[in-house]
This record gives structure tokens, sequence and C-alpha cells, in this order.
């Protein structure tokens, strides 16, 4: 990763095990995650390949998602589907959350 930034925001993940994995770089004085992102950090791991690890903003912090340890140079391919599978859950979520929101401001109505 390039010097001052403390990882890369996921911007959007292709659910095909080949396809892009497109990141912004976060500078490392980036305020905490927006609901629902992902920011990847990966360094080298101590014998071979990447230590890789994902976290999650969640409304009130950031939790640690996942850990790849030693993961091979093609890592992305592994990362992927863990990264796929909680971008759609997280907008399902946010859907089902405005749905919510709007059904209870009909109801005052």
């Amino acid at each position: 990763m390039p010097d001052g930034v403390c990882g890369a925001l996921i911007q959007r993940v292709s659910p095909r095990y080949d396809g892009p994995l497109d990141i912004v770089w976060l500078p490392a004085d980036a305020p905490k995650l927006p609901l629902g992102r992902i920011r990847l950090h990966w360094e080298p791991a101590s014998r071979t390949g990447w230590n890789v690890s994902a976290h999650l903003g969640l409304a009130t912090a950031e939790v640690h998602l996942a850990f790849w340890p030693a993961a091979p140079d093609d890592w992305p391919r592994l990362v992927r589907p863990t990264l796929h599978e909680v971008t759609g859950l997280c907008a399902a979520l946010a859907l089902a959350t405005e749905a919510l929101d709007l059904s209870n401001r009909l109801a005052e109505v």
C-alpha cells in the first residue's frame, strides 16, 4: 500500500471470481468508516504471501470483519466472495431499514 494510507475502501465487488475489486485509497487521517462500507488492509506476511484484514463500518463503530493470514499473491480472488456477500447483506439491510422508516412515517399520518 502507498505511504500515508490506512487501507483501501471497497467501492465495488464483482460477483465473478475473476472480476474487478474496485477500491479507493483511504488516507491515514480518514474519519471512521461509513455504515456498511468495508476497508481492506494488507501487509507482507512473515514468511510468504500477505496478511489481509477487512473491517466493516457500523452505525457506532468499526468492527473486524475477517482476516486472511499468509494469503497468496492472488489474494483478491480469495477475499472477493466474503466481500461480495457482506456488501450484498449491507445493501439489503439498508433497503429494509428505509422501508421500515417509510412504513413508520406512513403509519403516523
